[in-house]
């Protein structure tokens, strides 16, 4: 009882927090638009970078690690009380944030493909998970201009590197290939795109 109560406790905020959307709210107040109807249709950073450029683009950054960070510590918190298991409590909230941001129900459960979610949440549980995977992801895309096999590739990353710095123990291991598998089931349109070779490349805006 005690274990479904912690989870209780650290999943409801995670997942409601998840919901919360940088990109569709830095575009209605900033721009009076919603970037779900305009480029790929997607909410998340690269869509709302390519339709508004970079102006807005901090605040989209800001927002999605605030909403992603604070209730991992909180879940973290939670755990280390109750078991004295902070780390699998950051893991646990963490995914919750994940599938919040993926499927909000704030929006009809379409939101972003967690990208940015995932990357907060590994510098809350290991800065070297978060080196390894945002090194990765940032060369991938720098190498080919496609920021989705940057983000396949860099998430791929997680469990292998949690096992080889031994930053987590079985269960949190087993968490982070939930929310790995869910990051790249997100991308599966991208991937097809990527096959065909219609996967669209990343274009730096001046303005």
């Amino acid at each position: 009882m005690r274990v479904f109560l912690a989870v209780l406790a650290s999943a409801i905020p995670a997942y409601l927090l998840g919901g919360v959307n940088g990109a569709i709210i830095t575009s209605r107040l900033f721009y009076r638009k919603d970037v779900r109807q305009y480029g790929s249709g997607n909410p998340g950073l690269t869509n709302f970078y390519r339709v508004f450029g970079k102006v807005g683009a901090p605040l989209v950054v800001a927002i999605d690690v605030f909403k992603t960070v604070a209730p991992v510590f909180f879940g973290g918190w939670v755990f280390k009380r109750a078991f004295d298991m902070q780390l699998l409590g950051q893991a646990v909230s963490g995914l919750f944030v994940m599938l919040g941001h993926c499927f909000p129900v704030f929006y009809r459960f379409k939101g972003g493909k967690g990208v940015m979610a995932a990357g907060a949440v590994l510098l809350v549980l290991d800065w070297r998970l978060a080196l390894i995977s945002w090194g990765t992801f940032i060369l991938i895309t720098a190498l080919t201009k496609y920021v989705s096999l940057g983000a396949i590739i860099g998430s791929a990353l997680f469990p292998p590197a949690m096992v080889l710095f031994g930053a987590g123990g079985p269960y949190e291991v087993s968490v982070v290939i939930l929310f790995t598998i869910l990051l790249i089931a997100r991308h599966k349109s991208n991937i097809k795109r990527l096959i065909s070779g219609e996967e669209s490349k990343f274009k730096f805006r001046s303005e």
